[in-house]
């Protein structure tokens, strides 16, 4: 719609970062989900933007409201289920909204242990990494990400890098032994929506985490290249994935001075600078879905 010669462009509105704590205790041992969920929705929502007329809009507090209920009603179990049935609910139930972006990272949490054995209902919040999932509707048209940020990994051998060109300003010392470290934000798109996802993403999740393992690297790209592949050989219900890879610099000491040697064991961690390190693998003859991507977090 216009506005004299200004024209109102895509658009959309929801409810950001929704705390969402949910306890099963239906027996002692108690079980916990702790979520932060994002809901947006796109459709007919011109008139609030060009008139201020609010007719059409469902409050984001409705929204908020909404993620508790459900969460009440139907439990949450994998992010990837609950996201999807929040955005049937508001694709469905009211007629203005076409689609929308629905998000949701799970942060995880472990029983302490007791004397040896884990607690019914006491937790510790974990170091491991965050679990993310994105849900883009567009009316009957459904995509599904899913994916996790954080996962920090470190090999103290297998990698190399060598054989880059030199100019005036390179002073890189070539190695074929090295600390390869980074910072592993991974997504994958799933081919169908359709998916037993809780017992999906341990299988994908597991199997980048020992490529990175396994690979003998001759450089991050190659590494992640090699993730991004092992995954879609092995699991024909993925249909592209995306890694983004800090690379977290170990460079050698230099004891010389105090009359030491450095066989590759003191290091400096250096956190800034670094190299960022990204790609988008997918089966050949396979067109990309920008659309899809456009609104997830982690990758440029």
């Amino acid at each position: 719609m216009a506005v004299g010669d200004v024209v109102l462009g895509s658009n959309q509105y929801g409810k950001a970062e929704v705390r969402l704590v949910r306890v099963t205790r239906d027996t002692p041992v108690h079980e916990i989900e702790d979520l932060t969920v994002t809901t947006q929705l796109r459709g007919d929502f011109a008139a609030c933007h060009t008139t201020g007329d609010n007719a059409q809009v469902v409050a984001t507090d409705t929204q908020k409201n909404t993620v508790y209920a459900f969460a009440r009603q139907f439990g949450v179990g994998s992010p990837e289920r609950f996201l999807l049935r929040l955005a049937r609910h508001f694709v469905d139930g009211f007629d203005q909204v076409t689609g929308g972006r629905f998000a949701a990272d799970v942060h995880a949490w472990d029983r302490i242990a007791v004397d040896g054995e884990p607690h019914d209902h006491a937790f510790v919040r974990t170091g491991r990494e965050t679990r993310r999932t994105v849900v883009q509707v567009d009316g009957d048209d459904v995509h599904v990400v899913s994916g996790f940020t954080g996962a920090t990994v470190l090999k103290s051998t297998g990698s190399e890098f060598w054989g880059f060109p030199r100019d005036a300003y390179t002073t890189l010392p070539e190695t074929k032994d090295r600390v390869l470290a980074t910072s592993v934000t991974a997504w994958w798109r799933w081919a169908d929506p359709d998916v037993d996802f809780e017992a999906r993403y341990p299988v994908v999740r597991d199997l980048l985490l020992a490529t990175f393992a396994q690979v003998h690297s001759l450089a991050l790209q190659h590494t992640i290249f090699e993730m991004g592949r092992a995954v879609l050989e092995a699991c024909d219900d993925v249909a592209e994935v995306r890694l983004s890879c800090p690379n977290k610099h170990h460079f050698l000491v230099d004891l010389e001075p105090f009359g030491l040697d450095n066989p590759n064991e003191v290091f400096y961690a250096a956190d800034r600078p670094y190299g960022l390190i990204e790609a988008d693998v997918r089966r050949e003859g396979d067109p990309p879905v920008p659309h899809v991507w456009a609104s997830v977090p982690g990758f440029v």
